[in-house]
C-alpha cells in the first residue's frame, strides 16, 4: 500500500485511515463482501497502532460501509450499492463536513437531558410554562376573528404587526422608529443570523462579551469569522477594550447585551453605553444590541436602551418576546437602517419567504391589548420570587462555596464555585442527581463558573435543584 496517513494533519489518524479504505470501496479496489486486511496486518503496513486499525473499521462500520464478525474478519458490506446497484451516500461524512457548525456537544447534552420530567431544570433560558400567557392567548383565539391574508406577507413582516412595533418600542424603550426600520424574525436568534451571514465576510473581526451567551454560539465560526473578547465586571462591558481590540484586529462590529446580560445578569452602567456609543460613532463600528430581558427589571424602571441614545443609525437592535412571553411564539425583530433591514429582509425572503402569518397576528393582538401591561407586571413579580428563592437557597445550603452577585432583573444567577472542579464531571454528577445547568465554559473563558437560570424552574423545585446540586459538588469534592 503505497499510502500513508498524514500525521501532521489535525484530522485523527483513524479517521484518515476510514476515509482512505472508504475511497478504496467506492472507486472499486474493495469489492462487496471482499475481505479487509487484519487489524495488525494493515497496523503494521500504515506503522500505526492496531487500536488505530480499530477505530477506523469501528468508524466505517457505523456507517454501514462494513460488517465485522468475530472470526470472520472485516467485510465490505454486501448492502453497500444497495438494491439498485447504487452507491448509498455517506451521510456520517456529510454530517461532519458541512460548513455550518453544530452546538457544542455540552449544549445538545443539556437539552436532551432537560427533556425529562424528574429534572429541576436549572439550565432552560425561557420561561416556565405556568408564566406564559396561555389564558390570554386562549381569548385572542376565542374571541378575535382572523381577518387576514394567508397569502405572503410583506418581506419586511405584518405591516400591523410593525406598527404596534413602533408604538411598543416608543413607549416600553424610548426608541423612535418607524415601520420601513424593522424586521420580524423567528426570534433573536434568527435576527443574528442574518446580521452575520450578511453584513460580514469571512476573517471580519468582531468583539463578543466574555461571559456571553454569543460565546456558546457556533455562527460565528461557521462564518469564518474572528471573535475577540470583551471581559465583562459588574458594569458590563468595558469601552476602552473594544478601543484596544480596534486598534490592533480592526473590530468590524461589536455584539452587547446591556441589561441583565445572560449570563451574569449584570447591567452595562450609563457612562459605558455613552462611551461605546461615541466609540462607534468615531470610528465606525457598528453595535449589535441584543436586549431580551430589559422590560424585566424588578424595580420597574427600564434603563435606555444604546439605540434610544443611538443618534447616528450606529446601532442594530434586536429584541423578542421568546423571554417575557413565550419562546415557541418565534417572534422576534431588528431595528435598524431601512438600507440594512432590507438587505436582511431579503436574506430571510430567500430562507423561509417570510414570516407565519399566524404567530405575527397572536403578537400583534397581545402587544396591542391590556392583557400585555399586566402580564408584563406579573413576569417582573413572579421572576424576583424566583430569583429571591433561588439566592436564600444558595445561601443556606452553600455558604460560602459559591460567590455571585444578585441580578436586578433577567432569569439568570452566574455563580463562581470551586474552579479546581471538572465541571463536565460536575455537569455528569447533578444530573445523575437529577439537576441540570449550564456550565461556565460553555459561555466563557473563565474556569470555576456556573449558569443557573430560575425562569424555567418551578418555584416550589428551586430549593431541591440546589440541595441537589449541592451534594454533587460535595461528592465530586470527596471522591478527589
Amino acid at each position: 500500500m503505497d499510502w500513508k496517513p498524514d500525521r501532521t494533519e489535525k484530522k485523527p489518524i483513524y479517521k484518515q485511515i476510514a476515509e482512505y479504505i472508504e475511497h478504496e470501496i467506492s472507486s472499486g479496489h474493495f469489492s462487496p463482501d471482499s475481505v479487509l486486511p487484519s487489524e495488525r496486518t494493515l497496523a503494521k503496513e500504515l506503522n500505526v497502532n492496531r487500536s488505530t486499525i480499530v477505530s477506523a473499521y469501528e468508524e466505517l462500520q457505523s456507517l454501514g460501509i462494513v460488517e465485522r464478525k468475530k472470526g470472520s474478519g472485516t467485510r465490505v458490506s454486501t448492502d453497500i450499492w444497495g438494491i439498485s446497484h447504487k452507491r448509498i451516500p455517506n451521510w456520517g461524512r456529510y454530517v461532519e463536513d458541512g460548513s455550518f457548525l453544530p452546538n457544542l456537544p455540552l449544549v445538545q447534552r443539556i437539552r436532551s437531558e432537560i427533556q425529562k420530567n424528574d429534572l429541576v431544570n436549572l439550565a432552560s433560558g425561557e420561561l416556565a410554562p405556568e408564566l406564559m400567557p396561555d389564558n390570554h392567548f386562549k381569548n385572542i383565539l376565542a374571541t378575535q376573528s382572523f381577518i387576514g391574508s394567508l397569502g405572503y406577507d410583506h418581506p419586511q413582516g405584518n405591516d400591523d404587526l410593525r406598527k404596534t412595533l413602533v408604538s411598543h418600542v416608543k413607549e416600553n424603550k424610548h426608541i423612535e422608529t418607524d415601520t420601513s426600520s424593522i424586521l420580524i424574525t423567528s426570534g433573536a436568534q434568527q435576527a443574528l443570523h442574518l446580521i452575520v451571514e450578511c453584513l460580514l465576510k469571512p476573517g471580519d473581526a468582531v468583539a463578543i462579551e466574555d461571559p456571553s451567551y454569543t460565546y456558546s454560539l457556533p455562527l460565528f465560526q461557521s462564518a469564518g469569522l474572528r471573535t475577540f473578547l470583551l471581559p465583562v465586571d459588574k458594569n458590563g462591558a468595558n469601552p476602552e477594550d473594544l478601543l484596544l481590540l480596534y486598534k490592533k484586529h480592526r473590530i468590524r462590529m461589536v455584539f452587547l447585551n446591556p441589561d441583565y446580560q445572560n449570563p451574569t445578569g449584570t447591567i452595562l452602567s450609563l457612562s459605558r453605553r455613552k462611551k461605546f456609543l461615541e466609540i462607534s460613532t468615531e470610528y465606525g463600528i457598528p453595535i449589535i444590541e441584543d436586549d431580551p430581558y430589559s422590560l424585566t427589571s424588578y424595580n420597574n424602571e427600564v434603563n435606555p436602551t444604546l439605540k434610544s441614545l443611538d443618534e447616528n443609525g450606529n446601532v442594530l437592535y434586536i429584541s423578542s418576546l421568546s423571554k417575557i412571553v413565550a419562546s415557541g411564539l418565534r417572534i422576534g425583530w431588528i431595528i435598524g437602517p431601512p438600507q440594512v433591514i432590507q438587505r436582511l429582509a431579503d436574506a430571510k425572503q430567500q430562507v423561509d419567504f417570510g414570516h407565519s402569518v399566524f404567530p405575527q397576528w397572536i403578537a400583534n393582538e397581545f402587544l396591542g391589548s391590556e392583557y400585555f401591561n399586566s402580564h408584563i407586571n406579573m413576569i417582573r413579580k413572579q421572576l424576583k420570587l424566583r430569583r429571591d428563592e433561588l439566592v436564600l437557597s444558595l445561601k443556606e445550603i452553600m455558604g460560602e462555596q459559591v460567590n455571585f452577585l444578585t441580578p436586578e432583573g433577567g432569569i439568570h444567577l452566574w455563580c463562581k464555585v470551586d474552579p479546581t472542579i471538572n465541571e463536565h464531571k460536575l455537569l455528569e454528577e447533578s444530573i445523575k442527581n437529577g439537576v441540570a445547568f449550564v456550565p461556565g465554559s460553555i459561555l466563557g473563558s473563565n474556569k470555576g463558573f456556573i449558569r443557573f437560570t430560575y425562569g424555567r424552574g418551578q418555584l416550589d423545585l428551586i430549593r431541591k435543584g440546589i440541595v441537589r446540586f449541592a451534594e454533587s459538588l460535595n461528592h465530586l469534592k470527596q471522591d478527589r
